[in-house]
């Protein structure tokens, strides 16, 4: 559901080019958190479906899809062509292939995650050095290690409240919009943490792990 907001308010805001990766196909129970697609879209790829939305938000925007799933073998070649890459996954897997992806290119990420009621946002530029000298940490450095499987659920299986990726995708969007025109501080070595229920939002830092 992240990439949804994510692709409304960047093509609102003119951003030149976007591509979407996605390999499913919109279905009903989508519904209450994608809002990229309505119920006209059930059935359909969901690059499909965000493509025809985004052009009725912004003609003027070019859209490449690309239906299909994002591994090893072609993350690299499909983020290189582009000046930031936004992960909106649901599963550690994708999420440590695309932090490798993109750091190995080159490529600022903004990451955000989602549980039932709260939801993450943080910027990666592990290719960098930061204000202090230092190496900026990776996705590895916040998550050394995936949790075992079946230890933490995906969006699908534990649920996620409808207007939770509204919130996330936003502050997504927003740190994109932050990177291309070099305004404000991007959330880099900082990991945003918000909470719907009690509506708070709390930010840690982390640096990246000396070797050992």
């Amino acid at each position: 559901g992240l990439g949804a907001p994510v692709l409304q308010y960047l093509a609102a805001a003119g951003v030149g080019t976007l591509g979407i990766i996605d390999d499913d196909t919109v279905s009903l129970s989508n519904l209450q958190r994608q809002v990229i697609h309505d119920t006209q879209s059930v059935g359909q790829p969901k690059v499909e479906s965000a493509l025809a939305t985004i052009a009725r938000i912004n003609p003027h925007v070019r859209v490449e899809g690309h239906q299909l799933r994002l591994d090893a073998d072609n993350a690299e070649a499909l983020i290189g062509n582009y000046d930031v890459v936004v992960d909106g996954s649901d599963n550690f897997t994708t999420r440590y292939i695309l932090a490798d992806a993109a750091a190995k290119v080159g490529r600022p990420l903004v990451t955000g995650a989602m549980g039932r009621f709260d939801g993450t946002v943080t910027v990666l530029v592990p290719y960098a050095i930061g204000p202090d000298g230092t190496p900026n940490p990776s996705y590895r450095d916040l998550f050394p290690e995936a949790p075992p499987p079946g230890t933490v659920p995906t969006c699908a299986e534990a649920g996620v409240l409808g207007v939770l990726p509204g919130v996330i995708g936003s502050l997504q969007a927003m740190e994109v919009i932050k990177l291309i025109t070099g305004i404000g501080e991007p959330l880099v070595g900082r990991l945003l943490l918000y909470n719907a229920l009690n509506v708070r939002f709390e930010t840690i830092r982390y640096k990246a792990r000396k070797p050992k």
